[in-house]
């Protein structure tokens, strides 16, 4: 997906919130979005999402399935938390609430499946908008600021949930003032910063080497030593196992 010269601003006389973003998002991409509150973050995460039209330029390639957590889900809707995701299932063409049950039990909602909206606290109304975006697995979610309100269990998730999305090909979007998934490897980093977005050109570097421990047996430590060595692998140290 690549946003192309984006321009928006909310009213015609109204300072542009964003001016000539162009950025790709690709397959499979995390990307972190940061700035301060105000910056434009909110905004540039709907344009991905189409809740928002750009004023000028384009969003060229959004995929098919889109999965979108705005930062407060719209809780006040005359339906349990049960009826709106079977709801939100069958608009995306579901059968059944086999997915619905699944991540109601992923997310811990199964003492509030039949619970109003209206009634939820904010971080479970959250969790409810986090699975209606999971009902079929997004070629992009867009998520903003995903933890507001959650339950430390349920903040262990986004992680997971974002590297399953990834790992099926599809990208992601988070903003995130937290911290919280900034330390995801491999994640990309934008800022929006005075209408202006800086999009980080590559992925941060991944470091080269890896410690992988190998057991041998007492006999062979030598040879194995050597040909590890012979090979350009550096040994860090060589230990022995204590009986148990």
């Amino acid at each position: 997906m690549r946003f192309e010269q984006i321009w928006f601003r909310y009213a015609r006389r109204a300072p542009w919130t964003l001016r000539a973003a162009d950025a790709t998002v690709e397959p499979g991409a995390t990307v972190v979005v940061l700035g301060r509150n105000g910056a434009g973050k909110s905004t540039l995460l709907q344009l991905a999402a189409g809740v928002l039209r750009p004023v000028r330029g384009a969003v060229r390639g959004r995929p098919r399935v889109v999965g979108w957590v705005p930062e407060r889900f719209p809780a006040d809707q005359p339906f349990t938390a049960h009826q709106y995701l079977s709801a939100m299932a069958a608009l995306r063409g579901l059968r059944g609430d086999a997915e619905v049950d699944r991540w109601i039990e992923r997310l811990g909602l199964g003492e509030h499946r039949h619970t109003r909206l209206s009634a939820l606290s904010k971080g479970t109304a959250q969790k409810v908008g986090l699975a209606q975006a999971l009902l079929v697995t997004p070629g992009l979610l867009v998520l903003d600021e995903p933890w507001e309100g959650l339950d430390a269990q349920a903040r262990t998730l986004i992680p997971q949930i974002v590297a399953e999305v990834t790992a099926a090909g599809g990208a992601v979007l988070v903003s995130d003032h937290r911290g919280e998934i900034a330390g995801l490897p491999e994640a990309v980093r934008w800022t929006v910063a005075d209408g202006t977005l800086h999009a980080a050109a590559d992925r941060p570097e991944v470091p080269d080497e890896v410690v992988i421990e190998v057991a041998v047996r007492r006999a062979h430590a030598d040879r194995t030593l050597a040909g590890l060595r012979a090979d350009g692998h550096r040994v860090l140290g060589v230990r022995e196992e204590q009986p148990r």
